[in-house]
Formats: C-alpha cells, sequence, structure tokens
C-alpha cells in the first residue's frame, strides 16, 4: 500500500513551503520533493519603473535580507549608470556599501545559527516541540540567548548607520552611496557602550565557533552522516582567490575540487548558467550549462563559499578556515550539517571586516557618487547570507526596466535542498508505519542547514497550518495530524 505524507509549511524557515514524500508498497521512499508554495513576481513588478528605483523596490522582496537586493540591484545600476563593476567606485562608496553588506552578514546568521537553528542542537531533532524553539534556547543558556540578541542587534545597528534604517534602507544609490559615516556613528560601532562594540563582537563570535565545535566534537556521528552527498559548488572569490563577500568573479568547483568555472566575469553569468522550470515548484533549478541539468546543479551559501575559495583575508577567520579544511584534507566539504560550522567562521570573519572598516579613514569620507557612460544592461552579483545573489536588469533609453532577471541564493539552492531531503526521508522513514513528529522535523533540519529564505523567490498570501496526511493507495485518507 503506498502511502503519501505531507509537510506543511516547512517551520523555522523565512517564508512558506512544503514537503511530500511518497512510499512505495514496501514502505520504502520513492520520492521527496520540497514545494515552494509561495508566488512573488518582482521581475514583473519593476518593468516600467527608472532604474535608479530598483534598489529600493527590489529590497521588499524580504524583511530579512533587504540589505543583499538592496545592493545587488545597486551594483547592477551602477553598471547602467556609467559606474563599473565593483571597482569604479570611490573608496568611501565601496567601503561603506561593504559596511553595510557585512553587518547584513553579521546580524542575518546569528538570526539563523541562535534562533532557528541551534533548538535542533541544543535539544536534538526529537526533542518536544514546546522546547524546541528560541524560547527553550533562552531557557536553557541565557547567556547564549542575550549574545545572539545583542550580536544581532549590533548588525542592525551598522545596517542602520550605513543605510539610513535597519529594514528597507536607501544608503547604496547608482555610482554610489548617499552617506557615510560621521565621527560619532563610527566612534558608537567601535567601541560603543559595552557590550556593543567591535572588540565584543568579535569575542562572542569566537565564542560561538567554541559552542558548535564543542557540539560537534561530541555529536561527531551526527553533524558528519546527517544529509552528505557529493555536489558542485558556487561562489564569488576575490580575484585572488580570497573569500569576499562583496565582490568577485565566479568560481565552481565539483566534489573534488576541480574547477568548473575558473573566476569568470559574473556579468556573462548567462554564458555559464540555465534555469529549468519543474511543474511541481514556483521556484526554478538553475544548472551549470557546461555540465548539463543532469550534473550540473550545485551549492551555494556559507558551505560552499568555503569550498571554492583559498583562503579568508582576516586572521582569526582564516585559523578557524583552516581547522575547518583540514576535516576534509582539503577537499570540499560535502556534509550539509557543515554549513552551520561555515556559517560561524562567516561571522567572525564579518565582526573582523566590520571591525577594519571601521578603523579606516575612508569610513568617513565625503566623495560618495561615481558618475560615467550610460549603458542599457546591467548584472550585479554579491554573496547575500543564503548565497549568491544575481540582479540583472536591462533599461531603454527613457531610462525605465524592460527586463529583470533575479536568481536568488534559495534559487541555487533549490535542488540540493530537495536532495538533502530525500536522504532524511530515506534514512528515517523508510519502512515506517506511523507518522511522528521527529521524522517531520529531521526533515525540516536538512531544509534548515541552507537557511532558505523562501519569500525572496516566490510569494503568497493567508494562512497556512502544519497539517501532515497519509493516504492509502487508493487516495482515502488514513491518519491526519494539525496544528
Amino acid at each position: 500500500m503506498s502511502k503519501k505524507i505531507v509537510i506543511e509549511p516547512v517551520t523555522r524557515v523565512e517564508g512558506h513551503g512544503k514537503v511530500t514524500i511518497h512510499l512505495d508498497d514496501q514502505g520504502n521512499v520513492a520520492q521527496s520533493r520540497l514545494h515552494i508554495v509561495e508566488f512573488r513576481g518582482f521581475e514583473r513588478f519593476v518593468q516600467g519603473r527608472p532604474y535608479w528605483e530598483a534598489p529600493v523596490l527590489v529590497e521588499r522582496l524580504c524583511g530579512i535580507c533587504p540589505v543583499s537586493h538592496h545592493l545587488a540591484a545597486a551594483k547592477a545600476v551602477d553598471v547602467i549608470a556609467g559606474a563599473g563593476t565593483g571597482d569604479g567606485l570611490t573608496p568611501t562608496a565601496e567601503k561603506i556599501r561593504r559596511l553595510m553588506h557585512y553587518g547584513q552578514m553579521f546580524q542575518s546568521h546569528t538570526l539563523h545559527f541562535f534562533h532557528l537553528a541551534s533548538p535542533d542542537l541544543l535539544f536534538g531533532y526529537d526533542a518536544p516541540p514546546e522546547q524546541r524553539n528560541v524560547i527553550g534556547v533562552a531557557l536553557a543558556n541565557r547567556e547564549l540567548a542575550t549574545q545572539a540578541v545583542l550580536m544581532r542587534k549590533y548588525g542592525q545597528e551598522v545596517i542602520a548607520a550605513t543605510a539610513g534604517k535597519k529594514i528597507h534602507g536607501t544608503g547604496a544609490i547608482p555610482g554610489g552611496v548617499n552617506k557615510s559615516l560621521t565621527i560619532e556613528e563610527r566612534d558608537t560601532l567601535l567601541k560603543g557602550r559595552a557590550p556593543l562594540n567591535a572588540d565584543k563582537m568579535i569575542a562572542w563570535s569566537q565564542g560561538a565557533l567554541a559552542f558548535f565545535k564543542d557540539y560537534y566534537k561530541k555529536n561527531k556521528a551526527f553533524i558528519d552522516g546527517f544529509s552528505q552527498f557529493p555536489s558542485n559548488h558556487l561562489s564569488l572569490v576575490r580575484k585572488d582567490g580570497a573569500l569576499d563577500l562583496y565582490h568577485g568573479v565566479l568560481r565552481a568547483v565539483d566534489a573534488a575540487g576541480k574547477k568548473i568555472l575558473n573566476d569568470v566575469d559574473y556579468q556573462d553569468y548567462l554564458s555559464h548558467l540555465r534555469e529549468e522550470v519543474r511543474s511541481w515548484s514556483y521556484m526554478k533549478f538553475p544548472f551549470l550549462k557546461i555540465l548539463g541539468k543532469e550534473k550540473g546543479w550545485y551549492r551555494v551559501g556559507p558551505l560552499a563559499r568555503l569550498n571554492t575559495a583559498d583562503f579568508i583575508p582576516t586572521p582569526l577567520a582564516q585559523k578557524e578556515f583552516e581547522a575547518f579544511k583540514a576535516v576534509t584534507g582539503g577537499k570540499p566539504n560535502n556534509m550539509c550539517m557543515h554549513t552551520h560550522w561555515a556559517r560561524l567562521i562567516e561571522v567572525l570573519h564579518s565582526a573582523e571586516v566590520i571591525r577594519d572598516l571601521l578603523l579606516d579613514s575612508d569610513i568617513t569620507g565625503t566623495d560618495l557618487v561615481t558618475k560615467g557612460k550610460w549603458q542599457p544592461v546591467g548584472v550585479g552579483v554579491i554573496e547575500a547570507p543564503r548565497g549568491t545573489l544575481m540582479h540583472h536588469y536591462r533599461v531603454n533609453e527613457d531610462d525605465l526596466i524592460t527586463m529583470a532577471n533575479l536568481i536568488v541564493s534559495t534559487t541555487h539552492n533549490n535542488e540540493p535542498m530537495n536532495r538533502a531531503v530525500n536522504c532524511v526521508a530515506k534514512a528515517m522513514m523508510t519502512g515506517q508505519k506511523e507518522i511522528t513528529e521527529p521524522m517531520m522535523n529531521a526533515v525540516e533540519v536538512a531544509i534548515r542547514a541552507y537557511d532558505p529564505c523562501l519569500s525572496c523567490a516566490t510569494h503568497a498570501y493567508g494562512q497556512m497550518p502544519l497539517e501532515v496526511s497519509l493516504y492509502d493507495a487508493t487516495g482515502k485518507l488514513i491518519s491526519q495530524r494539525r496544528k
């Protein structure tokens, strides 16, 4: 008797999605799919608008990572305004944008790890749901929870100082920025009232890494064995191969570390990437053109970035990077739960970069905008918290947008997330006759490792309850659980 299990919605992620798992007559998992059930449509909304509005329009895609969309769009309209592809801005403009972006990385990674992922680590995926949440974390480890809140607050303050406000800021404009930091703003972020200062954020970031590594020592079998499979990896890297979350060239490696894309200009991304459409999801499935859709899918995000980069250009994070790479002997790491480890290394790197930028005299400069020769097409790519984010715009002679193509991090990770779901479903549900809440949460744990932002790709409206239904081969409902 075949069965169908539905997990809807997936919890502790941004946006709405569901999972369907089909069991065959022998109780084996025959098929698993992550469905993105939202539709948003910003690629159509922005058409007909002046191109300089794009950075403030598209950031409304999401309230969690608006800075990422703001800056990706700004980098695209820089090209249209004739300001180059990342290297043409004034030193002050580039460093203000970098500060804004690394503030976003710091707060978003902190939010995800402590608020969304840590309950599964602290209590286990089979813990009671009433404990397995951020309130449970606060009750079990007050110091950890307090640090998480204050770390995110600090990142938000960095964003407010550079973008004008914490959410949906307006700091980046075509060719640069509309403000730099005042001396007071800089000093507040650098040396402000304890504990909200740059040095404390670095120390707490190191503490978060120590927490995870201690957990890893005690739970190595779980972290290594939970949802692992070989894949390609894609990200930006600096031209010298360093990790760079704001600007660089596109690099892709396979599961063995061999380069597939060797540091190509992202303005030419369409020559290297394609997108497949499947009937059961509103999200597309990108793949590397050279390998085709069967073998060309890839991961993006913290794990992918540490697999593609040669080194990290800040000393404390570089030391952690070396320890991370040692686990796999320098080869790419294909273990999904190690994404959390990579994410925390990026938290530390972001804290170091923030401090270094605040110590840079250019951050309070007054030369803010570069102007150049207008062009009809621009592409902007940035490493968002969840992975590589691409914005592509075409404009007409009236400066109105006629085409927009956005490939967000979660879209890049669509195929890997589906494979992670299938991997865990087969391990947890094969041969089982009863749906249990821990089984369902184990599937969600795999998805949460990617920190998906489903609203960035699509959107719907209304209220969606958590409902899991079990059907027999004729479609008759056998059992149902709802909350």
